[in-house]
């Protein structure tokens, strides 16, 4: 995959809750585009065995409180996250709800990494304990 991001986000439903598509892809790419300046400012992935992180928001029935891991893809240079995030939290919600979900889920997948790696993740750390 031939990009420059240092998070993706996508997102997969796991339940057939139909959530409002012009709110969820403008909430995502305003959490990327936060939390990637907030990696790249911080060092966040200085000496990682990754260059990018691939978070993928699984739309189910809860929250979770770590991410799934899968291996480093070396061939795309990506460290592949998965997190559950409750789908009612974004039934009939604003994009600004939306952002807040996303954004909580994306800093524990961050922080969780962070640790594992023994990466620069304090500032993750700092904005998890105000979402």
């Amino acid at each position: 995959m031939a990009h420059n991001r240092k998070l993706v986000i996508g997102g997969v439903a796991l339940t057939m809750a139909k959530i409002p598509a012009k709110q969820n892809g403008a909430a995502a790419t305003r959490v990327r585009d936060e939390l990637e300046k907030e990696m790249i400012q911080s060092g966040y992935l200085e000496n990682a065995p990754f260059g990018w992180v691939g978070l993928l928001v699984r739309y189910g029935l809860v929250d979770e409180t770590e991410p799934h891991y899968e291996k480093i893809n070396h061939k795309h240079g990506d460290l592949p996250l998965a997190i559950e995030v409750d789908t009612h939290r974004l039934l009939n919600a604003s994009e600004d709800e939306m952002a807040a979900v996303y954004r909580k889920a994306a800093l524990i997948a961050l922080v969780h990494a962070g640790e594992k790696y023994a990466l620069k993740y304090g500032r993750m750390q700092e904005l998890l304990a105000e979402a």
